[in-house]
């Protein structure tokens, strides 16, 4: 039987990237974005995190068989926080009743190797704690200053994800039903994201100082939705709570063997 899955971010990067590759495996795709989805939704509001469960449910008939939380910001703004936390925290746990139904459930999230960056602490520790309004009014106070303060923000969102998946994961809430919960950590993706940082040689060149990629280099948003594909699929019974990176090497380049 063809499986449901719900893919957040739909319209376009990774989660167009996996939107497409699993309706080319014959998989059935609700796709969730602020426009050309099946489910139009804000994801930065209250509101629009109710609407997308509401509509998910209407349009599966109230069961699913994967969640790809896909859907993110870079911007040094206070909505970069509501959407890539606490909007990727409300899809999984307001999607994750009509996972119960399947004989196979699985989740994932995007997270980022921008997790292993310089991140802000107080913003971090407030995400931990899902205090939102503590962690808007923060990000508030660090996007006065974009190209400083501000540039901590989405570091510090992929990090309070990574934590988030490597607490819940094991919980009955997940695995003890059944349901595999991890992420995938990304280095740089050519994506409309990233494209201002990457047209030009000397742009590439700059930001693989920083987020190095020795193996070949920047990758198209289908690598990314491979792993998530995977994860997300059947085969997929024992992967717990990891952060999977897929970026050419940039953690091995950065931690080593620290990790361990």
């Amino acid at each position: 039987m063809s499986r449901t899955s719900v893919v957040t971010g739909a319209a376009s990067g990774i989660g167009k990237a996996t939107k497409e590759l699993l309706e080319q495996r014959g998989e059935r795709v609700i796709g969730v974005d602020l426009h050309d989805a099946d489910v139009e939704a804000d994801l930065s509001t209250a509101h629009g995190r109710l609407a997308l469960v509401d509509s998910v449910r209407k349009l599966s008939g109230g069961s699913i068989d994967a969640v790809f939380a896909v859907a993110g910001l870079a911007a040094p703004t206070s909505a970069t926080v509501a959407v890539n936390f606490f909007g990727t925290v409300a899809t999984l746990d307001g999607l994750r009743p009509l996972l119960l139904g399947s004989p196979s459930p699985r989740a994932v999230l995007v997270s980022s190797m921008a997790a292993l960056m310089p991140s802000d602490e107080e913003l971090v520790g407030l995400l931990s704690a899902a205090d939102e309004a503590g962690a808007l009014a923060r990000a508030e106070v660090l996007a006065k200053e974009p190209a400083t303060t501000g540039a901590l923000i989405y570091a510090s969102t992929k990090l309070g994800l990574s934590r988030w998946v490597r607490r819940e994961a094991a919980t009955q809430r997940w695995a003890g039903s059944g349901i595999p919960l991890n992420a995938v950590a990304p280095g740089i993706i050519a994506t409309p994201m990233t494209a201002d940082f990457i047209s030009t040689e000397q742009g590439r060149e700059a930001l693989l100082q920083s987020v190095p990629m020795p193996l070949n280099g920047i990758a198209d948003p289908i690598v990314v939705a491979r792993l998530l594909a995977w994860l997300g699929g059947e085969e997929n019974t024992h992967v717990c709570g990891q952060i999977i990176y897929v970026d050419g090497g940039s953690d091995v380049v950065l931690r080593g063997d620290a990790v361990w």
